[in-house]
């Protein structure tokens, strides 16, 4: 099941970076019908009458988490569910749970004692680069954007080029990681 999770993350990834998809399916060893067809299922079971909880589909689908972890939410204690995928092995999928056991929210984060990108200027921010959380530390401050699907985040900041000239600039990230940036 996490290669057919890993196809799910890559469909949506498509609509911006369809050369670097369709790099990853074949390191897979998947077909472009086998991603469709895992997308397919992975709605199917979003939009079944008998749904499960999302944290109980992520379990379901990846197994147990690889580590969880309490993260400190404003005043409250959330659990952080981190699993490892193949495909990125220096990110981990986190699920992020409210006190209540509700998913918060769910993406590509740095894996704990990972190195992080070294991200000082627009040049280094290549598409599945860094997370979001990277970009906006390294681009503080960054104020976050409404993303146009579900999965989907932005932020807008200033970022110098190569010759320290700063630009106004959006990135755009897809379940956590960067698939996009443009100067404004």
């Amino acid at each position: 099941m996490p290669l057919d999770f890993q196809l799910v993350l890559l469909r949506r990834m498509a609509d911006h970076n369809p050369d670097l998809v369709d790099d990853a399916r074949r390191q897979l060893g998947a077909s472009l019908t086998d991603m469709r067809e895992a997308n397919k299922r992975w709605q199917a079971m979003l939009r079944s009458p008998r749904a499960r909880a999302a944290a109980s589909r992520y379990r379901s689908v990846l197994g147990a988490p690889e580590t969880v972890l309490t993260r400190k939410v404003g005043d409250l204690d959330c659990e952080a569910w981190l699993w490892p995928l193949p495909l990125w092995p220096d990110l981990r999928f986190e699920v992020l749970l409210a006190p209540n056991g509700g998913v918060w929210n769910e993406w590509l984060v740095r894996a704990p004692g990972a190195a992080g990108p070294t991200l000082r200027t627009l040049e280094d921010l290549t598409p599945w680069s860094c997370t979001v959380d990277e970009a906006a530390r390294a681009f503080a401050p960054a104020r976050p954007l409404e993303g146009t699907a579900p999965t989907r985040w932005g932020l807008a900041f200033t970022a110098p080029d190569g010759d320290g000239v700063p630009h106004a600039c959006t990135a755009e990230f897809t379940w956590g990681l960067l698939q996009r940036r443009t100067v404004r």
